[in-house]
């Protein structure tokens, strides 16, 4: 991505490179209530830049949830009370008058199962461009293209752009959606078990391209499986009904674990 000026996508706004700012993510006492249930109990973390952070624990323990508040999602959910301060770059984004907008554009998402929208390929990727006012057909095919290799769809896709993305296969549709998210030049990417759906080779291909983006992207992951936190976690929190029981350094966690509910749990004794 080097080979790109800053800003040259969207001028006066922060390019994704490794000249921009130090990125951060930092949650302290955080607390989400839905349907008065507690789902998310005094959570405080930061999110380490440029490494992958992988969040683990047993179902129902709160990671898509702490996953979904980093971009306000939890807005889209009736009956939700939030306490506690959530900062990106400094600003408490659930502080009154924050720009909602503004938050999601820094944050990538990809979710469980790919969502691509309704439209060609080609216009999947420029989507987002053209909402942020990108207009130029030539500037767009740029977008596309320098998108689309960076996602490793480029010679897969390149000879028919202009047909329907449903017609990918699901790999396929996952990356493009990886692509769509970096487009917009967000900050971090978000994806919530993102693999869980795909095969084994589009697995390994979504966790290598991973492993190539966190060296311009903070990049934090929602797994359930052990050995992919494993394979590709810099940095691990593990949590337990709706606490953060232990984080830290994905070696540390991994091979000198603290918390006795943390040993056990690696240890296959719940999950």
């Amino acid at each position: 991505m080097d080979d790109i000026k800053k800003g040259f996508f969207r001028p006066n706004q922060k390019f994704t490179t490794k000249v921009r700012e130090r990125a951060s993510i930092e949650v302290k006492d955080f607390n989400v209530s839905i349907g008065g249930n507690h789902i998310l109990k005094d959570c405080s973390l930061t999110i380490p830049d440029k490494q992958i952070t992988c969040i683990i624990g047993p179902s129902g323990c709160g990671k898509s949830t702490l996953l979904r508040s980093f971009n306000r999602l939890l807005d889209m959910t009736e009956d939700v009370k939030i306490k506690g301060q959530l900062l990106v770059d400094g600003e408490d984004i659930y502080a009154s008058g924050v720009e909602i907008t503004s938050v999601r554009r820094k944050m990538g998402l990809l979710s469980q199962r790919p969502c691509p929208l309704p439209m060609s390929i080609f216009d999947n990727i420029a989507y987002g461009c053209r909402i942020h006012g990108i207009r130029n057909k030539k500037k767009l095919r740029l977008v596309v293209e320098h998108y689309l290799k960076a996602a490793g769809l480029w010679d897969e896709v390149k000879d028919r752009l202009n047909t329907p993305a449903a017609r990918m296969s699901i790999g396929q549709q996952q990356r493009l959606c990886l692509a769509r998210g970096l487009a917009v030049e967000p900050q971090f990417i978000l994806a919530d078990e993102a693999t869980s759906a795909l095969d084994p080779i589009s697995s390994k291909t979504i966790e290598d391209l991973f492993l190539k983006l966190k060296q311009d992207y903070s990049i934090v992951m929602v797994t359930h499986t052990l050995r992919q936190a494993l394979r590709i976690a810099d940095y691990v929190v593990f949590m337990y009904l709706g606490e953060i029981i232990e984080e830290g350094p994905a070696e540390q966690i991994f091979k000198n674990p603290q918390h006795e509910l943390t040993k056990k749990y690696l240890s296959g004794a719940f999950s």
